[in-house]
C-alpha cells in the first residue's frame, strides 16, 4: 500500500460516524438479560466476547453465566441506536435514559 494510500484510509476510518446506542446479551439457556449502552454498536460485541473469553469481564454474573453456559449460548442484539448529538452530554444523558428503560422493560442486569 502506498503512503496516499495509507494516508486516505487512515483518514476515512478517523471520519467515519460512529453509531452510538443500547444492547442486550442475552443466555438462551437460563434466559438472563444483560444490557448496555456504547458509542459504538459495531464494535462492542466483538469486544465484549474478547473480554468473557478472557474470563476477565468486569460483569461477574455475565461471566460466570458464561463460564457456566458456554458462548454458542449467547446472542448479542442492538436494541436501540441513538440519533447523531453533536452535544456530547446531551448523548450521553439520553444513553443513560435509555438504559434504564430497557434494563426495566427486560428486568434485565447492568453490564
Amino acid at each position: 500500500m502506498k503512503t496516499e494510500e495509507r494516508k486516505a484510509a487512515t483518514a476515512a476510518y478517523k471520519e467515519r460516524k460512529l453509531v452510538t446506542g443500547i444492547y442486550a446479551v442475552r443466555c438462551l439457556v437460563s434466559g438472563n438479560v444483560w444490557i448496555g449502552q456504547s458509542p459504538n454498536l459495531d464494535t462492542i460485541q466483538n469486544r465484549l466476547w474478547f473480554t468473557l473469553r478472557l474470563g476477565n469481564h468486569p460483569c461477574r454474573g455475565l461471566q460466570s453465566a458464561w463460564n457456566d453456559h458456554g458462548a454458542e449460548e449467547f446472542t448479542f442484539e442492538a436494541l436501540e441506536r441513538l440519533g447523531d448529538e453533536d452535544l456530547v452530554y446531551v448523548r450521553d444523558t439520553l444513553l443513560k435514559e435509555r438504559v434504564r428503560y430497557w434494563r426495566s422493560s427486560l428486568d434485565g442486569f447492568a453490564i
